[in-house]
């Protein structure tokens, strides 16, 4: 095993100048395959506004491929159930104790499922709400309240919880957000264009602090 983890370890360091980003497709029923438009547009966005040069035809990768090493930056949504095996979850801790990120979009009852199975991952580390003043906030354009708000539910804050290792930041959970929502197509949801703009920046910062971090 500990050869295995070593090359794998070894694959991921072959692209760890890759801007590539993928769209992380896990079990348990719940619509991982949801906001299909949202990460390429955000991916566009990004290479028009922040200077990265990210291939714009987004792949999906499987939680216990090996794949998932070819992308420094995975992006998880869906509103339901998630389930990790036991391989699952020990592949991707591997990936992001190799430097690999994951950001999980909640598109709306998602919380849950997700943070049980985050337990799974790291079994000693908890989901800490990440300070207003973090740099995830301000790395391309300024939030000084934080992560904003892009879609309404149940009346509750928007929240960004991470987990760290070694004071490293390696995952990024936004709830009550929506961000993935503001990120589609326009007529999806209709959303006006200054929350579209205000969703697609905070991508931006999130995308940039990964790629500089």
């Amino acid at each position: 095993m500990k050869v295995f983890i070593s090359f794998l370890f070894s694959l991921f360091s072959l692209f760890l100048f890759s801007q590539d980003v993928a769209i992380l497709k896990y079990k348990g029923g719940g619509d991982w395959y949801s906001n299909p438009t949202a990460l390429p547009n955000l991916v566009k966005y990004c290479n028009d506004n922040i200077d990265t040069n990210i291939n714009e035809s987004i792949q999906t990768v499987e939680v216990g491929s090996i794949d998932i090493y070819q992308f420094p930056f995975l992006h998880m949504t869906g509103h339901g159930n998630v389930f990790f095996s036991d391989d699952d979850a020990e592949n991707l801790r591997n990936y992001l104790l190799s430097g690999g990120f994951l950001h999980i979009d909640d598109n709306y009852g998602m919380e849950p499922y997700i943070t049980k199975e985050l337990k799974k991952i790291f079994p000693n580390n908890e989901l800490i709400e990440i300070p207003k003043d973090h740099k995830i906030f301000s790395s391309a354009f300024e939030f000084p309240n934080g992560l904003p708000k892009i879609h309404e539910h149940d009346g509750k804050a928007p929240q960004a919880f991470g987990i760290f290792e070694d004071n490293r930041l390696v995952l990024l959970f936004t709830l009550e957000s929506d961000l993935g929502d503001g990120w589609e197509d326009q007529e999806v949801h209709n959303d006006p264009e200054d929350v579209r703009e205000k969703a697609l920046k905070m991508g931006a910062n999130i995308v940039k602090y990964v790629f500089e971090n």
